[in-house]
This record gives structure tokens, C-alpha cells and sequence, in this order.
């Protein structure tokens, strides 16, 4: 066999061995796909009654699968986020509540972490209005702008949160902070995601669930009169 003949054998060899790589590839992510859709079974919740009983159902829930994410449970963490909005924007309930139920996502579709801040804008819409949901599919969004901007924040982020920021799109460029600056919810969706960060300490006392309610209804009733209008 001469030298040409054996290189074009290579670089064949070579090709092939890259495709193969890229088909398996495309295999991984289908079956993952699939296996997200298969345990996507929860619905929407209606009504108050029924959000505040998925809030409860986040009790001793994860956000990685495997426990490898936040040290806190769902429901622990989404209640500290909750209370440090509500003592910093005493005035904001939508703000508040985006941030009690910003993590429900992971709930509804467990594993499917980059999607969750999206699964949880759809729960939530019918319910609780425009602004609570886009917050909560913006708390993702603001997660890659800060990794991106604040060098301190991006130092500070867990293994767990820089391999879930790659699946979640990785830090923003440059068209997309701009873009996201001049956002009408930029400061809301900042302002969650810092609680967010900070919600997440082990064995803090927080008040209990039930306590939400009434601000979960007026927000609720809030939005069943906007759309009213």
C-alpha cells in the first residue's frame, strides 16, 4: 500500500469515526429527551388550592435528581428566596410569590434543569399572571447575564450551578446583555436571582408555607381582574 493510498484510508477511518461519534451523540440527547417527556406528568395547577399543595409536594424534592444541587430542599429553598423578597420589597407581592414558586419547574419536570425556569412560566401563567411568570422563566436568564457581568458571582457559583449554567446556555455574550438590559423586567429578574443565590442556607427557620396564602390569593385575584379588563 503506498503512502497516499494509507493517508486517504486515515482520513477516512477518520470521518467515519466522527460520525459514529456524532450519531451517538444525537442518540443520547433523544433518549434523554425522551426519558424527560416520560416523567413529565404533573399538570398545571387551577387553582390556589392546587399550587399551594404542588409548593407542599416540593417538601424533601431536589433540584439535581442525584441531591448533587442546592444543599436545601425545593421547598425550603423557595420559601427562604420568598422571605428575603418580601423583607427587601415589602411592597412587590408579584415579586415575592415569583420568587415562592420560581423553582417549581423542578418539580414538574424532574431532570430537566436547563428547560425548568420555561416548565414553571407555563404552570404559573394562567394563574398568577404575565409579570410572576416571566420572572420565573427570567430567573434562569438572569443567572447567565450575572455569570457574565459580575466576576465575583461567576467565581462563586457551586461545581453543580457551572455545569447546570452550560446546559442553561452559558454565560451571555455581549448582544445578549444588551438585550437584556433594556428589558422592562431586568431589575425584578436581577433582584430575584440574587435571593435566589442567597436562599439557599441549611437549617434556616423560615415561616411556613400556609403563611403564603393570602398573598398567593391576592396575587392570584390581582391577574383574574387584569384579565378581566
Amino acid at each position: 500500500m503506498n503512502r497516499a493510498t494509507a493517508a486517504s484510508n486515515d482520513q477516512a477511518a477518520t470521518v467515519a469515526q466522527s460520525a459514529q461519534s456524532a450519531q451517538s451523540a444525537q442518540s443520547a440527547q433523544a433518549a434523554q429527551a425522551a426519558e424527560v417527556a416520560e416523567v413529565a406528568t404533573i399538570s398545571a395547577p387551577a387553582t390556589v388550592a392546587e399550587l399551594m399543595a404542588l409548593l407542599a409536594d416540593c417538601h424533601d424534592a431536589w433540584d439535581m435528581p442525584d441531591r448533587s444541587g442546592d444543599p436545601v430542599d425545593i421547598l425550603d429553598h423557595d420559601r427562604q428566596c420568598a422571605e428575603l423578597l418580601r423583607r427587601d420589597f415589602p411592597a412587590d407581592e408579584e415579586l415575592q410569590v415569583a420568587g415562592l414558586v420560581h423553582d417549581i419547574g423542578h418539580v414538574l419536570v424532574p431532570g430537566d434543569d436547563a428547560g425548568h425556569g420555561v416548565h414553571g412560566r407555563d404552570a404559573v401563567r394562567g394563574l398568577l399572571g404575565a409579570r410572576v411568570a416571566r420572572l420565573v422563566e427570567l430567573h434562569v436568564v438572569a443567572k447567565r447575564y450575572l455569570a457574565a457581568t459580575d466576576s465575583a458571582h461567576a467565581a462563586a457559583l457551586s461545581a453543580s450551578s457551572r455545569r447546570t449554567l452550560v446546559a442553561q446556555g452559558g454565560p451571555m455574550t455581549a448582544a445578549e446583555i444588551a438585550a437584556f438590559e433594556s428589558d422592562p423586567d431586568f431589575t425584578a429578574a436581577i433582584t430575584l436571582r440574587r435571593a435566589d443565590d442567597a436562599g439557599k442556607v441549611v437549617g434556616l427557620t423560615v415561616h411556613a408555607l400556609e403563611t403564603w396564602r393570602p398573598i398567593v390569593e391576592r396575587v392570584a385575584a390581582a391577574a383574574d381582574l387584569a384579565v378581566a379588563r
